[in-house]
């Protein structure tokens, strides 16, 4: 990535069921899309109708950030294939630009670390991130730009098809959001209520828990695919930024363009 004035970029988010694909100009975010990650085929054709967004005489990229290295494993192949271009992993080939304390050989998930960096780049001051996928994510970013952790529980869906495939008589359902009553008048509506409001209960006493911690009241980013659905109308939530993840890659990517081509003031 040396050497270079300007870089666009592909950027794609790989998760435990999903990848996340979005063309970057500027670290502005063109048509952000998930596809599932049962289709190679599908998520490469997406990679590549991205990479079609982008100006055609810039200098372009692509690249993968992944908790699930096995799909990712593949599609960094496929994508060598068609591109005859390298794919950059964030991780491997790209670091991602953010101090930690944590407890050592702790080897966490960089999407957490990619969404900590975007909400600090943004922010600029001590914020809470809450990420809401597959696996909920409720971390501690302080006021010099440092990643503390946080903790991790089962999202919306991981916690609904528990509820069916460990129990005789709960069904199976997709997840929305519950009706506005204070009772689930139905099987169906009780179980969207329980899951809906333990994870709500839980974030609120997690960000009172690092707020007491920190001795101040940090502002709490909501990111995440079920992050509208969740805390849409949650006054605990100061904003919701859909893809911080994606954002972070695309700062990540800015940072290792400034370190190869020599600039090592990276603030």
């Amino acid at each position: 990535m040396g050497g270079m004035s300007s870089l666009q970029l592909v950027l794609i988010d790989v998760g435990n069921s999903c990848s996340r694909i979005a063309a970057a100009k500027d670290r502005t975010l063109i048509e952000p899309i998930s596809v599932a990650n049962t289709d190679l085929a599908a998520v490469s054709s997406e990679v590549l109708r991205h990479r079609a967004l982008l100006d055609a005489d810039a200098s372009k990229a692509t690249v993968i950030a992944s908790v699930n290295d096995e799909f990712a494993d593949q599609l960094a192949s496929a994508l060598s294939d068609q591109l005859s271009q390298e794919v950059y992993r964030v991780g491997n080939d790209l670091p991602v630009p953010i101090q930690c304390d944590l407890a050592p050989e702790t080897m966490t998930g960089v999407d957490r670390l990619l969404a900590a960096t975007a909400a600090f780049d943004v922010l600029k001051q001590a914020c809470i991130v809450v990420d809401a996928g597959t696996a909920i994510t409720v971390d501690f970013i302080d006021g010099e730009g440092t990643f503390h952790g946080g903790a991790i529980a089962a999202g919306v869906s991981l916690q609904l098809a528990a509820l069916h495939e460990r129990t005789e008589s709960l069904p199976e359902i997709t997840p929305a959001q519950p009706d506005d009553e204070p009772f689930g008048r139905s099987t169906s509506q009780a179980m969207l209520l329980g899951v809906y409001s333990s994870i709500r209960g839980m974030v609120r006493m997690l960000v009172e828990r690092y707020a007491d911690h920190y001795g101040a009241f940090p502002q709490v980013i909501a990111t995440g695919g079920d992050a509208e659905s969740v805390f849409a109308s949650d006054e605990l939530i100061d904003r919701i930024v859909p893809d911080l993840t994606l954002l972070g890659m695309a700062i990540a990517a800015e940072h290792a363009m400034r370190a190869a081509a020599g600039d090592g003031d990276e603030d």
